[in-house]
């Protein structure tokens, strides 16, 4: 059983990573964004009330964000052991998972931060491309078979807006700000452990791996 934080720049691989990692160690994959598109989906109450904010291109606030969390982290499978994907995203968001990590009775024993240089996070993100299943394909890296379709659904593949360049050093602008200094902040109570994102998906899976393996012994 591990629970553990996984923290990197956009374009650095933690969705990738974090599933790789739960199936490994069989744990819970939490990621406030899929819990927000899904509750929007739903039409959920959580879900109405985080589409007014992705509507007007807003940040959902720390208070529903924090709710999720909470909400998620009260379930019972939990116990088995959980990662957390794009959460905390600010200190303030970090400082209120402690508490609710306090509440339950539970601890982090990580946080991987996936290291990428920008000028590298600029490529990958600008040459990404999507599917609506869920897929992600890349341009040069990791191609479709097929230009422009999906190998898994056969649907067309979209260029997300905010995978341009000048969106990508917008939102790598913002991660300085906001989520970088969360280094810092686990760096003090001793729980960051760094992690090469360059190279090859396996080597990066090998690399946390040993890292994970290192503290549950």
């Amino acid at each position: 059983m591990v629970n553990l934080v996984l923290l990197g720049a956009p374009g650095a691989g933690k969705g990738t990573q974090a599933k790789m990692l739960c199936e490994e160690y069989r744990i819970v994959h939490i990621s406030t964004g899929d819990i927000l598109r899904e509750n929007v989906k739903k039409k959920t109450q959580l879900g109405y009330k985080a589409k007014e904010y992705m509507d007007r291109g807003e940040l959902v606030p720390d208070g529903v964000l924090i709710g999720i969390i909470r909400d998620r982290l009260l379930k019972s499978d939990t116990g088995k052991g959980f990662l957390l994907d794009g959460y905390p995203r600010t200190v303030v968001q970090a400082e209120a998972l402690q508490e609710i990590l306090s509440e339950i009775n539970k601890d982090l024993d990580v946080v991987i931060d996936i290291e990428v240089p920008d000028d590298e996070l600029i490529e990958r993100l600008a040459g990404r491309r999507m599917c609506r299943c869920g897929a992600s394909y890349h341009m040069v890296f990791n191609p479709p078979k097929v230009n422009g379709i999906c190998d898994i659904c056969g649907d067309k593949l979209y260029h997300r807006d905010d995978d341009t360049q000048a969106a990508v050093k917008t939102r790598l602008a913002a991660y300085y700000k906001q989520t970088h200094p969360l280094i810092d902040y686990y760096s003090k109570k001793g729980l960051v452990r760094p992690v090469s994102g360059s190279g090859g998906i396996e080597d990066i899976f090998q690399q946390i791996k040993t890292v994970i393996n290192m503290i549950m012994e």
